[in-house]
């Protein structure tokens, strides 16, 4: 009998278990309120939110030779950064910046963790400056968690309209700052207050200033950690010696209250007062005392709120903070280890090539076209001719006035219409003739180069290779 009734209990258990798990998997969502917290992690995020922000919104405001700085003009395929236009034929720049971004990704991760999401994700800089706005509006967090259990009112609805209001004017802002980078921005705020947008430019406003909305006002943690999908293989980049945010046990445990400038050790505890305000700093609501949790953005406001107890009651700060799983184990750690070594020195390598290419890029291009009609003809004077059109594309941010040679056939001359003057940024169809005699010694099919030279610049110059066909009976003597 003893044991039926241990078997029925273990089965209750399950069950109680089961009804648990079913119960964690469709739990309505709480909303975290996180504690507003200063210090100096508080101070780097909000440095870095100025500064991305700041460059995010003002630079399409910027000029650069009577045009904006930074504009991706897709329609022309023309992406002007500062003083350089890249076209499509300098695709391998924009693979080597993605590669870079990855190999960076992985430096910053494998040296400290979640580094760049807790202080450079476009998702934790929009949610920092919702928050703020959220905080002046309505107060800090037991404010906010009193006005959010209150019943509706005037001064509630008053308070959520406000708060909403602002967000959606700063969302709507943003989608209009995202579409400066691709329709020139003074225009486009000329057509926004004329009411004159295109349907492309109107959505996609419309469509990131909402997406900016949701996910910095409303979905926020869910972002990191549902639909975010670094938090779910950062583990594959962390080792022992990687620096994370980590609690303390060995020194903040058993926890306890207790009066302040106490020592924890003559009453039996550890540092950690369990005040819980590193769970109320932590913008996706997790314990950090629990371990390392895929939750965990890296943002440092549990140790500057946990810091800033330690120093009230007069314990050594570090009870939470930047360390490796070996230096909380009593090893030796090492920050710098083969794989970021490794990870470095491809970046600076990486990181090196594309500025030498970028500085050495030569800014014009040409492409030779043969014409497709006829692939030669012969003239009544005597001359074999074939045609072909040269597409130059001028990358340069000045015109240029480009002297054109042939080379490969002895004898052979080149004739043009009009001069060949390349305007900044323009793709120019030349067409040209390049003949020889019937009767010259070496005619025959071969290879002929192209060179085009910039008069007023030397330096600037290219080549391309195109094939003379010439008479098959002459190519057989």
């Amino acid at each position: 009998m003893a044991t039926s009734s241990t078997r029925l209990t273990a089965r209750d258990g399950d069950e109680t278990i089961r009804n648990d798990i079913d119960t964690d998997l469709y739990l309505r969502r709480q909303k975290i309120y996180p504690r507003e917290v200063h210090g100096r992690f508080a101070v780097l995020r909000v440095s870095a939110v100025f500064a991305l922000l700041g460059l995010y919104y003002c630079a399409p405001w910027i000029t650069w030779n009577q045009r904006q700085a930074l504009l991706f003009d897709l329609p022309a395929r023309k992406f002007h950064i500062f003083g350089l236009t890249f076209w499509p034929q300098d695709f391998f720049f924009l693979a080597a910046l993605l590669i870079i971004a990855a190999l960076a990704l992985f430096f910053f991760t494998a040296l400290a963790g979640r580094l760049w999401c807790g202080f450079a994700c476009p998702q934790t800089v929009w949610t920092e400056v919702f928050l703020w706005i959220e905080r002046r509006i309505e107060g800090d967090r037991p404010q906010q968690m009193r006005l959010s259990k209150a019943p509706w009112s005037l001064k509630k609805l008053g308070i959520k309209t406000a708060k909403h209001g602002i967000w959606i004017i700063f969302s709507l802002w943003t989608g209009f700052t995202f579409v400066g980078y691709f329709t020139p921005t003074v225009e486009l705020a000329t057509k926004i207050a004329a009411l004159s947008t295109g349907p492309w430019e109107t959505f996609w406003v419309l469509f990131y200033g909402f997406a900016t909305y949701g996910n910095a006002g409303w979905l926020r943690e869910q972002v990191c950690i549902y639909m975010c999908p670094y938090a779910r293989f950062q583990s594959a980049m962390f080792d022992s010696d990687t620096l994370i945010i980590s609690y303390d046990s060995k020194r903040g445990e058993p926890r306890g209250g207790r009066r302040r400038n106490i020592d924890p050790r003559t009453v039996g505890l550890g540092d950690c007062i369990s005040c819980k305000l590193c769970v109320q700093a932590c913008p996706t609501g997790i314990d950090i005392r629990d371990g390392l949790q895929y939750q965990c953005i890296g943002c440092a406001a549990c140790i500057d709120a946990c810091d800033e107890v330690m120093q009230k009651m007069q314990y050594p700060k570090g009870l939470i903070r930047y360390t490796t799983e070996n230096a909380l184990a009593g090893l030796q750690s090492r920050v710098l280890r083969p794989r970021v070594i490794v990870y470095g020195l491809a970046l600076i390598v990486l990181l090196s090539v594309v500025v030498i290419g970028i500085s050495q890029r030569i800014p014009v291009d040409i492409d030779v076209i043969r014409d497709r009609n006829s692939l030669y003809r012969e003239t009544s004077d005597g001359y074999v001719e074939n045609v072909y059109t040269l597409k130059i594309l001028n990358k340069d941010h000045l015109d240029h006035y480009y002297d054109i040679t042939v080379s490969g056939l002895d004898g052979m001359q080149i004739l043009y219409e009009r001069d060949p003057v390349v305007g900044s940024g323009i793709v120019a169809d030349l067409p040209v003739r390049l003949r020889i005699r019937r009767d010259h010694a070496n005619l025959q099919n071969a290879d002929v180069v192209f060179q085009i030279v910039a008069r007023d610049n030397p330096s600037v110059k290219a080549i391309a290779t195109a094939r003379f066909i010439a008479p098959v009976t002459e190519f057989t003597q």
